[in-house]
């Protein structure tokens, strides 16, 4: 269930963490207010991290992006999936061990940054390491199948099976990693979220003792969150809606919710159970014969914390997914369809 925090919830914490997609950016733009919001964590001293799955970038490129948009940002304060790949295989064997690369340039960098010698030849190697990649071979992940069911270790950046693209969601690097496991009979060993590498890689290179992850993902970002035991705040300016909220087991579940990042500088209070009632701020919520019912007045993100508290005791309860088809959130918040 959702935590209070009487005081802003940045104060409690010395590390922000934040996911890119959804959060600080949509495409080519950067949400509104989010630069801003990002400066005033930086004001107060505390360790700023864009932690990102995306392996095919490196920070340099991502942190160029950011700058583009309007987002201060510099290469240090990229922590990526490749990055936290290459460490556990530099962990698991040593330096200067051969990797057999299937996947992009920010791969690439990673590997070579960590001391590791990527390859595009199987002969001598110790592991085979994957990530996004627009042109990786269909050859060469046939190679690497067969490399890994005859024993090959594999370590994959992350395995997100959708992506956000121009003209909508397409197939992720995660499509890759079940093809490749699949076919061996093997799992992968994943770096990214939700996985812990990733986000212990980002604590380690960006520094902080009180982590707080910032994301609009439920299976990566609050998710990763809880693999670290990390509060988790998350922004409604991406992919997550009511019906995702709903539905989420306990594992899935934020600390705290936020229409936006103004959230990271405001207390949050949580709701008071009346019976079957759930209430906060001028909101009752309950669920009745099955379906999401939420009536009064206040505060938007009053109102997404009852009904994610309503849904989440209905669904532990009876283990059944609360209705919330007949229920139109407050506005004004964005919803997108991708991340």
């Amino acid at each position: 269930m959702l935590e209070e925090s009487t005081a802003p919830v940045v104060e409690a914490h010395d590390l922000v963490m934040f996911d890119l997609d959804g959060v600080v950016y949509v495409g080519t733009e950067a949400i509104e207010g989010v630069a801003e919001r990002i400066d005033r964590v930086r004001a107060t001293g505390r360790h700023v991290a864009f932690v990102t799955n995306n392996a095919s970038r490196t920070p340099a490129q991502v942190a160029a992006k950011l700058t583009g948009v309007g987002v201060q940002a510099e290469p240090a304060d990229v922590v990526t999936s490749a990055q936290a790949a290459a460490r556990l295989l530099a962990e698991a064997h040593g330096e200067g061990a051969r990797i057999l690369l299937l996947g992009g340039e920010g791969l690439r960098v990673a590997l070579l940054e960590a001391g590791l010698e990527p390859t595009d030849e199987p002969d001598g190697v110790a592991a085979v390491a994957s990530g996004y990649g627009p042109d990786v071979r269909w050859r060469d992940i046939m190679r690497v199948s067969t490399l890994v069911r005859d024993g090959l270790p594999y370590v994959a950046s992350n395995a997100d099976l959708t992506i956000p693209t121009p003209y909508g969601l397409a197939p992720g690097h995660g499509v890759l990693v079940r093809t490749i496991t699949g076919f061996a009979g093997v799992d992968a060993t994943v770096a990214g979220k939700p996985e812990r590498p990733l986000m212990e890689e980002t604590v380690l290179r960006v520094g902080g003792d009180r982590p707080i992850m910032v994301g609009d993902r439920l299976d990566t970002d609050i998710e990763g969150a809880h693999a670290i035991a990390a509060p988790s705040l998350l922004v409604l300016t991406g992919v997550t809606w009511l019906e995702e909220l709903a539905a989420a087991t306990p594992e899935l579940r934020p600390t705290y919710i936020s229409p936006t990042l103004e959230g990271l500088f405001e207390p949050h209070p949580v709701p008071a159970v009346d019976g079957v009632a759930v209430e906060l701020g001028g909101w009752a919520a309950r669920v009745s014969d099955g379906g999401l019912r939420v009536v009064g007045e206040g505060s938007v993100a009053d109102w997404w914390r009852v009904a994610a508290t309503a849904c989440w005791r209905h669904l532990d309860e009876s283990g059944e997914v609360a209705d919330v088809s007949d229920t139109t959130p407050p506005g004004p918040v964005r919803q997108l369809g991708a991340e």
